[in-house]
């Protein structure tokens, strides 16, 4: 009996020395892949500051733009209401005496037109 507890001693160590032996490989292999992992993060790091900090200068001047259109539109809408105002009255104030003289000068043309033709009779 001594022999196979001495086999199964034996066999049990082999088992834990390569288990011990799969476990080190793991932990290597894992600590590679952590250093490989800390430098792709401070490379994205040290590319992604500058393109976030040149993104927020670009969402500004693009905000200022903005801005400065929203100023611009508002002028022209400004002077498009005063010239429709100006145009409506200057409408309102010529129309109505323009089709007087208009129908007084057809009046009187016509009325001198039968005084013509009467005094030719």
């Amino acid at each position: 009996m001594g022999s196979a507890g001495d086999a199964a001693a034996v066999i049990i160590s082999a088992v834990c020395a390569l288990s011990v032996g799969l476990l080190l490989w793991a932990v290597v292999s894992l600590r590679a892949a952590t250093r490989d992992l800390r430098a792709a993060a401070a490379e994205l790091r040290d590319e992604a500051i500058p393109a976030v900090a040149e993104a927020r200068r670009t969402i500004a001047a693009a905000d200022l733009e903005l801005d400065r259109m929203d100023g611009l539109i508002g002028a022209a809408e400004s002077v498009s209401s005063t010239v429709e105002g100006a145009s409506k009255l200057a409408y309102d104030t010529f129309s109505t005496p323009v089709i007087k003289a208009v129908a007084l000068a057809s009046g009187t043309g016509k009325a001198a037109k039968r005084l013509r033709q009467g005094q030719r009779r």
